[in-house]
């Protein structure tokens, strides 16, 4: 089992401070598993309490013990319920905070409530932005996690090559992956902040079942199993001459990585193959703009405008009338952080640290979907891919 360094729990909980400075925060209470797992290095049950200054403190209920073994913060007490917090804050000389940030995006509105009877004359705010921004800038040691997931990935994208097979269904295939990487260390569950956003894996699917739209926030849906999941792989049977998709997350202790690649028994149609050329230069384009400094907006605007160019306003990102409005998403802890290569984050610039996965896909419904992703991260020498498996068309012997 590898434990977060201390050395990385302190220095992200310091930024947060310098953050929380400018905001006028006097502390910010930390609910959200991802979250604790980010600023204390586990998910115990409780709370973390980031004060302006000082040391935070990890309140523990469930299970102290296994928190004083996983967290390397100095600070870590047992915690009963949330009118303990007052007595721990004063054994710690804190005072009352007047102005609390919280997880608001993601917090239930009555646990919430439940937080505010024990400063009801406090102020509440939103500490989301902030912890944001302190996530979306990783450490090497992130980074090095993030490489260990596309070595994952990458022996999925092997497996695929082995596995496919004319006959075989959508979900056996699936299952094949997903076996592979619980295997090498995956943890099974696909983290999103987003509300009622569930993955599991991946996005497995062939022919035209990949062109079936879901209520997923993604440019690919999938029929799934069943209307309690509607997404991702079903009991479809893959067929020659189409594509089959294999968009999957990789995770090494917590830290994920997102791929995509196609593969298809036999040649695809000449739309479906020009489909796929042209996504690839999309992301060349990206590359080109992915610097420091350059706007998320800015990015996601101009490699709209040159897929609408190609041809594929009513295919880019979506089926027309399920597209979305981004092509590329941080990720790390969770699918869904900072940047945002999207619409309306004009203001939102690239800085050195960011990581993000950048999936510029093509869907024509009743026929199929095709396209790339990769994840890349901005370093000092420049943007560096972090996933390498191979970006040719795998065509599988009929």
């Amino acid at each position: 089992m590898r434990l977060t360094p201390a050395i990385e729990l302190e220095y992200r909980c310091k930024r947060l401070q310098d953050l929380m400075a400018g905001e006028g925060q006097d502390a910010v209470i930390i609910v959200q598993n991802a979250d604790l797992f980010y600023f204390t290095g586990t998910t115990q049950s409780g709370c973390l309490y980031v004060p302006a200054q000082g040391q935070p403190i990890y309140m523990a209920r469930k299970e102290f013990s296994r928190a004083r073994m996983e967290s390397g913060l100095r600070e870590i007490v047992p915690f009963g319920s949330m009118k303990d917090i007052p007595g721990i804050l004063a054994q710690y000389g804190y005072p009352a905070p007047k102005r609390i940030g919280m997880e608001l995006d993601v917090v239930p509105v009555n646990f919430f409530e439940r937080y505010k009877k024990v400063y009801p004359n406090a102020e509440y705010h939103d500490a989301t932005p902030l912890i944001r921004q302190v996530r979306m800038i990783k450490s090497h040691y992130e980074i090095n996690l993030m490489k260990e997931a596309a070595d994952q990935v990458h022996r999925v994208w092997l497996r695929a090559g082995e596995v496919i097979r004319e006959g075989a269904t959508d979900l056996e295939i699936a299952a094949e992956l997903e076996y592979t990487a619980r295997k090498d260390g995956h943890q099974g569950l696909v983290r999103m902040r987003g509300f009622n956003s569930e993955l599991f894996y991946a996005q497995i699917f062939s022919g035209t079942d990949s062109a079936v739209p879901s209520y997923a926030d993604t440019p690919l849906g999938g029929l799934g199993l069943n209307p309690s999941f509607g997404q991702s792989a079903g009991l479809k049977r893959i067929e020659r001459n189409e594509p089959v998709i294999i968009d999957f997350a990789g995770c090494a202790d917590g830290y994920l990585i997102d791929q995509t690649r196609v593969f298809s028994i036999g040649a695809i149609t000449d739309r479906l193959r020009k489909g796929y050329d042209d996504m690839l230069a999309v992301q060349r384009l990206m590359t080109e703009l992915a610097v420091p400094g350059a706007s998320w907006g800015a990015i996601y605007d101009q490699c709209l405008a040159l897929a609408v160019d190609m041809g594929y306003a009513d295919s880019f990102m979506g089926a027309k009338g399920s597209q979305v409005s981004f092509i590329g998403h941080g990720l790390g802890i969770e699918i869904d952080e900072y940047p945002f290569i999207a619409r309306g984050f004009k203001e939102m610039t690239l800085e050195v640290g960011m990581a993000f996965a950048f999936e510029p896909k093509v869907v024509f419904p009743g026929e199929g979907a095709i396209g790339i992703e990769n994840t890349f991260y901005l370093s000092n020498a420049g943007l560096k891919q972090i996933t390498y498996s191979s970006e040719d068309l795998f065509i599988l012997p009929p």
